[in-house]
């Protein structure tokens, strides 16, 4: 899933397609995600906004390695709806995203090679009207600093143009910070180097 060790490419946002097929409409829809549990909620909400469709086929790749995935026919012939899709996604290079394709029968049956075409070009519809994105992978960080560090932790901001997600300037200092994975190890080195800085490792996103 990954171009460089520390970039993926993803979807910028949410992005739709359609495809029709002997009076069976498939409209294909293509979400950015993070996780399981976002899946879950637009799966729930496409559920009652199209509760009167025959089929919620989807597929979805999670990771920045694509290590999490799953490929769901949704009453469909095994392997004719969720595979095909599951098959753009990775054509397309992709991670952290979901796409569902919405089926309304149209009183024929298109049997298995028709609904295996049928999904992939529903889903690739969708990714013709995506915006393809290249994501960094970040490991995010908490540096605690004394006060008289201060000058020497902003001029590090700067100098790596950060991205302060958090922080605090009172009695204890504290920034919380992404740090570009192939960074890290640099960036690491030169807060050694600064009095009183510690860095503690919080995740990668």
């Amino acid at each position: 899933m990954q171009i460089f060790d520390d970039t993926y490419q993803t979807i910028g946002g949410k992005a739709e397609g359609l495809y029709k097929e002997k009076g069976s409409k498939f409209i294909a829809l293509a979400y950015p995600v993070i996780s399981e549990e976002e899946v879950k909620e637009i799966l729930l909400s496409l559920r009652k906004e199209y509760h009167d469709a025959r089929h919620h086929c989807y597929s979805y790749i999670i990771g920045f390695k694509g290590e999490h995935w799953r490929a769901n026919d949704d009453g469909e012939p095994s392997g004719t709806a969720g595979r095909p899709i599951h098959g753009q996604i990775i054509s397309k290079n992709l991670t952290n995203i979901l796409i569902v394709v919405i089926r309304y029968f149209g009183g024929t049956k298109l049997g298995v090679s028709g609904l295996i075409n049928a999904y992939k070009m529903a889903a690739a519809d969708a990714l013709e009207h995506a915006n393809v994105v290249v994501n960094t992978v970040n490991n995010i960080y908490k540096i605690t600093f004394n006060y008289l560090a201060m000058n020497d932790i902003m001029r590090l901001v700067k100098d790596e143009n950060f991205k302060i997600m958090e922080q605090n300037f009172d009695t204890s200092c504290f920034i919380t910070v992404g740090i570009r994975q192939s960074r890290t190890e640099s960036v690491l080195g030169k807060i050694e180097k600064i009095d009183s800085a510690l860095a503690n490792f919080l995740k990668t996103v």
